[in-house]
């Protein structure tokens, strides 16, 4: 039997499928054999079992990094459906739970592990990583490393540093969406050869793409005219806008059709059952944002439309390849339309901090001394910077060499009794009754929780560290002695300030930086713009920009093939200041907004974009609240600053 006839029958009794997909077996072989790999395929072309197969035949275990527990549930889900011996450690796992998953792997009783990349700052599994016997790191939407990426995860970029920390002989890198800029970087960062990165390419003969022309006020009729073609058909509709899920999900409703909104606004049980309804074919229609898309996994998705432009060429694409995946033709619609333009490039903006944030950021960890701590979503309100910037921040200052992380705490512990205090202590001799004694004694107790107080336990006991009341918090825990909780996360970094740092010099650095990133995210933009005001093949521009050569310049089924013109209607310019008061608009601003003027979030205010400082003062309810979100944020900018010098 050759080696082909060996993998073959494996992925038949193990998941009893007769062959495979194309690009699966050169990537199962490539690890077979010892090598780091990279493989793109399209969104649903079977990227998982690239890993899922060579983990039952490799010695240890096989960590997999996946962006979301929705997609890490439905791989278990189908991984124990094969009886395959796989686990999951995140933040839903009760003490007790975790506990028996660890001792389970240790016991190598288990051959593939799932994590967030956030687990891997957790001190503690950091410890237990190193016990373990690891074969390959997984990283799921490996695109997320890469700053030249649509997607990028300031924490993903840790990732080579925690291959080398741990070990791992060789890793995975699984992406549907890699342009050759971000091939070429996330290769480099995990020292893969050219000849390991398998793509499948991004052409699928049953999707359809069409770029459909429209203005403003129409565009909801052209929907109306695309669904009312197969009204029951599942879709998905992708918008930009929280509130504009909510109002075209309701105009359809209105219109007789079975529609629900979706975005991350929402409540997690309502988004849970509205997917669910969707996976379960009792709902027709998804209006969404793009936080509705990973983890769903459903075959007969007829169709796509994209409401709203997307951001990217890349989110296109991972948009447009949830539909068809039953091989089954499916259609893909834009509604071109260049008038909203402006909103995406609005949230861009938003996402670059101000200079004096970046500043005062910056003071603060200088002036701290050897350690800087911090807590993540208390220091992104506190400097109004939103959290991924801020995260971004950091990732920047340690390749600066300004900080090194240390390692993750909770700085919030606390329990309710299951047993009582004395049972508990009664299981304890000598100098440990009380240490015990103090830990109930000196915690500050509720009606039912008891909130751990360190620093009167260790007042009370000299010998009673942090980590050693931590360790039997734990240990009463996984007894079932207490229910533990933990909050505030908190992160630790070594600070390594130089004598002659130059606060100023070091800020206007980090903020180049941040423009940069803007720039390449308005780039992004542009280029979907060129694709839908472009004449030649969609699906051939589209190939070659995720790096597929092909044999053919016309696709034959996409708009621009079947179709002689599309016009897409210019944008309109509505930005008129002179209708509004500066002012008396200033004056209501500041009469909510209890702090320093901030041009940045008086500007993020009038085009209806949030920041940490915004949501804190709660500004949505004020008379102006995006009411300039038809306008571009650097006029609105401008305006202010025009107003300011007068």
């Amino acid at each position: 039997m050759t080696h082909t006839d060996d993998l073959i029958s494996t992925l038949k009794s193990l998941f009893g499928f007769e062959s495979f997909r194309p690009g699966q077996k050169e990537s199962i072989e490539r690890i077979l054999a010892g090598k780091s790999v990279l493989s793109i395929f399209p969104t649903g072309s079977g990227k998982s079992l690239c890993y899922q197969l060579p983990a039952m035949l490799l010695p240890g275990i096989t960590v997999v990094v996946s962006p979301l527990i929705a997609l890490i549930d439905d791989q278990l889900s189908f991984l124990h459906s094969h009886q395959i011996p796989s686990v999951k450690i995140d933040s839903t796992l009760t003490l007790p739970q975790a506990q028996q998953i660890k001792q389970e792997l240790v016991d190598k009783k288990h051959k593939i592990l799932f994590v967030s990349v956030e687990r891997f700052k957790n001190e503690r599994f950091r410890r237990f990583l190193h016990t373990l016997d690891l074969s390959m790191l997984v990283v799921d939407e490996a695109h997320c490393i890469s700053e030249w990426g649509h997607n990028f995860r300031p924490d993903y970029i840790k990732l080579p540093d925690y291959q080398k920390e741990f070990q791992f002989p060789q890793v995975l890198l699984l992406t549907a969406t890699a342009p050759k800029v971000v091939q070429k970087d996330i290769c480099q960062r995990f020292s893969i050869e050219s000849n390991d990165v398998i793509s499948t390419g991004f052409y699928r003969k049953n999707l359809n793409i069409h770029v459909q022309g429209t203005t403003l006020d129409q565009k909801f009729n052209q929907l109306d005219k695309l669904i009312a073609r197969s009204p029951k058909s599942p879709s998905i509709v992708y918008v930009t806008l929280q509130d504009t899920a909510l109002t075209v999900a309701t105009k359809l409703v209105e219109k007789g059709y079975n529609a629900r909104p979706y975005h991350a606004g929402l409540s997690t049980e309502t988004r849970i059952e509205t997917q669910q309804r969707f996976m379960e074919n009792k709902l027709d229609i998804v209006v969404a944002t793009i936080a509705f898309g990973m983890g769903i996994d459903k075959s007969n998705i007829r169709r796509v439309i994209h409401y709203d432009l997307p951001k990217s060429l890349e989110g296109l694409s991972q948009e447009i390849g949830r539909a068809g995946r039953d091989g089954e033709t499916s259609d893909c619609t834009i509604l071109g339309n260049l008038d909203e333009i402006q909103t995406l490039e609005n949230f861009v903006y938003g996402d670059t901090p101000d200079k004096e944030a970046l500043q005062n950021l910056i003071e603060t960890i200088l002036s701290s001394e050897d350690s800087w701590e911090v807590s993540i979503y208390h220091a992104s309100i506190r400097h109004n910077i939103r959290q991924l910037p801020f995260k971004t921040a950091l990732v920047y200052l340690e390749a600066l060499g300004v900080i090194t992380p240390s390692h993750s705490y909770y700085s919030s512990y606390r329990f309710k009794t299951i047993a009582s205090p004395q049972e508990v202590i009664s299981h304890f001799k000598g100098e440990r009754v009380n240490f015990i004694k103090s830990i109930f004694t000196h915690s500050d107790k509720a009606r039912v929780w008891y909130d751990v107080n360190f620093e009167k336990i260790q007042k009370t006991s000299p010998s009673s560290d942090r980590q050693r009341v931590v360790n039997a918090l734990d240990y009463f825990a996984e007894k079932g002695w207490i229910i533990l909780e933990t909050k505030k996360n908190m992160e630790v970094y070594h600070v390594h300030p130089k004598a002659e740092q130059d606060i100023h010099m070091l800020t206007d650095h980090l903020y180049k930086l941040y423009k940069n990133k803007e720039k390449g995210e308005l780039f992004r933009i542009n280029q979907v713009v060129e694709l839908i005001s472009s004449k030649e093949c969609l699906y051939h521009q589209l190939t070659q920009y995720f790096g597929q050569e092909t044999s053919w310049n016309s696709c034959g089924h996409c708009s621009n093939c079947l179709e002689t013109t599309i016009h897409i209607p210019q944008r309109e310019t509505h930005e008129n200041f002179e209708m509004y008061e500066y002012d008396k608009i200033k004056e209501e601003f500041l009469g909510q907004y209890k702090s320093n003027m901030s041009i940045h979030d008086f500007t993020c205010y009038l085009c209806g974009i949030s920041s940490p400082r915004l949501s804190k003062y709660r500004v949505k309810k004020l008379s102006m609240w995006n009411k300039l979100s038809d306008y571009r944020f650097a006029s609105v900018t401008q305006w202010i600053k025009d107003n300011e010098a007068n």
